[in-house]
């Protein structure tokens, strides 16, 4: 399983679909939403819990159609549900390894761009950890979508319309929290239903995941 995840890393930073895409986007984003809306403070400050999530979600969104694509082009996807590992955790496997190369990155960096937005100064703590608890269940739920459409020409476009309804909720929640904190609001309802969303999606997800694969791949 760690040789898995070990080669899923080094296949993300190869194909160039790692570390720098995703951040990329986010921070094109970030960049031209003060230039269409205006620098007004108090405008950016108001819309930025929204717009850091939404940034973060279509950033996610980016690889998602290459969790599978390189293992079934090259047959190696064959050979691993033949393999003595069980499949689930080969999806596990892959979701972690996105979200370590997506993810994780957007979380670390966000703080940063939160500067860019004008972000009230106690909502970085918020941003965070509400990054740290959604992101999680975008690359779970991503990996569904994409072991949904795999082998599928052009299925990109049928992920993304797959996808994006699942992720609504997380968005929702994510910018609630940051929301929240960012007023010294009470933000333990969005937190913990985010987190509920996270640990639901981590346990049942790659069960389903598994199962599309296994229908793609007779």
């Amino acid at each position: 399983m760690i040789a898995l995840l070990a080669r899923d890393l080094k296949l993300a930073l190869r194909a160039g679909g790692g570390f720098g895409l995703g951040l990329a986007f986010f921070l094109i984003v970030i960049v031209l939403v003060p230039l269409g809306v205006g620098p007004e403070g108090a405008l950016l400050s108001r819309i930025a819990p929204g717009i850091l999530w939404v940034a973060a979600l279509l950033a996610c969104l980016l690889s998602l159609d290459r969790i599978f694509a390189l293992d079934y082009e090259d047959g190696s996807l064959d050979l691993l549900a033949t393999a003595p590992i069980p499949l689930e955790g080969v999806v596990t496997m892959k979701a972690l390894a996105h979200w370590l190369t997506t993810g994780l990155p957007l979380v670390l960096a966000s703080p940063v761009l939160g500067l860019l937005m004008n972000l009230p100064a106690a909502g970085y703590g918020w941003l965070v950890l509400s990054l740290a608890l959604g992101t999680p269940a975008l690359s779970v739920i991503g990996t569904f979508g994409a072991a949904l459409t795999v082998g599928l020409k052009r299925g990109g476009l049928l992920l993304s319309l797959l996808v994006l309804p699942l992720y609504v909720p997380t968005l929702i929640f994510g910018a609630e929290v940051v929301k929240r904190g960012a007023v010294g609001q009470a933000v333990e309802t969005p937190l913990l239903l985010m987190a509920g969303i996270t640990a639901g999606a981590a346990a049942l997800l790659p069960f389903a995941s598994a199962g599309a694969l296994r229908i793609n791949l007779r």
